[in-house]
């Protein structure tokens, strides 16, 4: 008989439960709630929660609304979003999480402090993403972002550097990150870097090593956009070379179910506990025939 397992330490971050806890909360007032961005890079739970009548819109949209109540996700926002609604009247349901709005106040008073002359703000992190907007917007759009040590030419070296990283990025890849700044900074020229990973997202990096060391196949469960999601799945991929990416059963072929005496599912901080369940369903049902 195959073994089954479904990581216990995968699924929602706090700042996602706590996002999701606030949307349903509203919804069961009966009342229209929109939400400025999908409320967790996963699909299946976005398409969920638009069942109970949540409203996914974007920042255009953002703009026209007036007289509405608007949930801001986890990752944050820009000042800009805030200003907006106070313009527009609307209510604000912000869900943006603790630990990125610690960060966000780390990075304004650095910005406040500071002049673009003399300091550099530089952010480790995915261009683009939600947080990473949130973050740029402390600093009126001045500070830099790189996502590996590819982008440090991006810096100037004579100039004072304040690192920071989103918070769902690799500790590893921070730390040869700093290590490389500090060979390239110029003699004299202050270097302070800030670890703002969050350590309830970091910490899974261990246990998830320990978990797919396990299994014969690993199923990684996780939406496309997961920033998170990514970095997880290629630790998995290096300890494990049979994990496997699917966001949904749909993408589970038979052959690689061939053999396996052992299977493990896992997923990222944006996979809901329930997905990795029906995976887990669906696999016991295919092999029982």
């Amino acid at each position: 008989m195959v073994k089954i397992e479904i990581d216990q330490g995968s699924g929602f971050c706090f700042g996602v439960v706590n996002a999701i806890k606030k949307a349903e909360e509203e919804l069961e007032k009966g009342e229209i709630l929109y939400c400025l961005g999908d409320i967790v890079h996963n699909n299946h739970e976005v398409e969920r929660l638009k069942a109970k009548g949540l409203i996914t819109i974007d920042h255009e949209q953002f703009r026209q609304l007036h007289h509405a109540k608007v949930l801001l996700r986890a990752h944050g926002e820009p000042p800009e979003t805030y200003e907006t609604a106070r313009k527009n009247n609307i209510e604000i349901i912000d869900a943006t999480c603790p630990v990125v709005l610690q960060l966000q106040s780390k990075i304004k008073k650095s910005y406040d402090e500071t002049s673009p002359e003399q300091t550099q703000i530089v952010i480790y992190g995915k261009p683009g993403h939600a947080e990473v907007n949130g973050l740029v917007g402390q600093t009126a759009g001045q500070a830099l972002i790189v996502e590996n040590t590819g982008d440090l030419d991006k810096i100037n070296f004579d100039k004072e550097i304040l690192l920071y990283s989103q918070t769902t990025k690799s500790v590893d890849e921070f730390k040869k990150i700093v290590s490389e700044i500090t060979r390239k900074q110029a003699a004299g020229k202050r270097f302070e870097y800030y670890d703002t990973i969050c350590r309830q997202v970091a910490n899974r990096i261990p246990s998830i090593r320990e978990f797919v060391r396990r299994h014969d196949l690993v199923l990684f469960v996780c939406g496309e956009k997961s920033s998170n999601g990514r970095v997880l799945f290629a630790e998995c991929c290096q300890i494990n070379r049979n994990t496997r990416l699917v966001s949904h059963i749909a993408e589970i072929k038979d052959e690689w179910l061939d053999g396996m005496s052992s299977i493990g599912i896992c997923g990222a901080t944006s996979t809901p506990k329930w997905l990795m369940e029906e995976v887990s369903e669906y696999l016991s049902s295919k092999l029982a025939k």
